[in-house]
């Protein structure tokens, strides 16, 4: 499978406004911390990129006695997420090898970023070993097998077969995740409806979604051009597009 290189999209990975939208209070992190009374909490968001999911987290807890830690394999992503973090533990790493000692962590995020993992079995043996006994690890990402009227499959199809070698169906991920000995309760969430080519036409000449950096160069500009060409000629043109994510909770017993 194809790796997005992300020193060439981090200057420019949070111009795309719906990253910062879209990133919410951690209700399940809440949850735990509720469910769980200690005197301190060891959290690692994993593949953190510039920090976005840190920095909100850092400022909704920050009554709680929580240590930060981000672990990701891009030195640029980890660039822009020192500019903007403080009192957080930042780490250069890859997740099949993480440098961290057995049963650290209480909490592990994981978010849009699972697919990107170029060993999977391994990468999950690590967050089982890093994760303390009850702790939980959540998996949050889009399940692009439930998604095939995607907006941008709809204009660059070439990238969906990108995808399929990228991204575990979602049974896989649950099998997966039970026969290491986490109890895993996954939810899926699925909106069909029609959307504005416009809105979304600054994302894909942004080109930071990792998928359309994938992707061949011709490919990109013939799908770009038809969503420019679209949008000339009627600015209010609707496409069907579907989006389904994923919430996988998983505790380890």
């Amino acid at each position: 499978m194809k790796v997005t290189d992300y020193s060439k999209i981090a200057n420019k990975y949070e111009k795309n406004q719906y990253r910062l939208d879209e990133v919410q209070f951690d209700n399940d992190l809440k949850e735990y911390i509720d469910n769980n009374p200690k005197t301190m909490y060891q959290v690692l968001d994993l593949a953190c990129g510039t920090g976005i999911y840190l920095d909100n987290q850092k400022k909704y807890f920050d009554n709680f006695d929580i240590d930060w830690h981000g672990l990701d394999a891009s030195e640029d992503m980890l660039k822009k997420a020192k500019e903007k973090l403080e009192d957080v533990s930042l780490v250069h790493g890859l997740v099949e090898d993480m440098p961290y000692e057995d049963e650290k962590f209480d909490y592990i995020s994981n978010n849009y970023a699972f697919h990107h993992f170029i060993n999977k079995e391994a990468a999950l043996d690590e967050v089982y070993r890093v994760l303390k006994k009850n702790g939980v690890y959540k998996l949050h990402n889009i399940t692009i097998h439930d998604m095939k009227k995607w907006w941008v499959y709809h204009y660059f199809p070439t990238a969906y077969y990108e995808d399929l070698k990228r991204f575990w169906e979602k049974e896989v991920i649950f099998n997966e995740l039970s026969i290491r000995g986490f109890k895993v309760n996954m939810q899926i969430e699925y909106r069909l409806e029609k959307v504005r080519v416009s809105d979304y036409l600054g994302y894909a000449e942004n080109r930071d979604i990792s998928i359309l950096t994938l992707i061949d160069d011709q490919d990109y500009q013939e799908g770009l051009e038809k969503m420019r060409y679209d949008v000339k000629n009627n600015p209010d043109k609707t496409i069907v597009n579907d989006f389904a994510e994923m919430f996988c909770f998983s505790r380890k017993m």
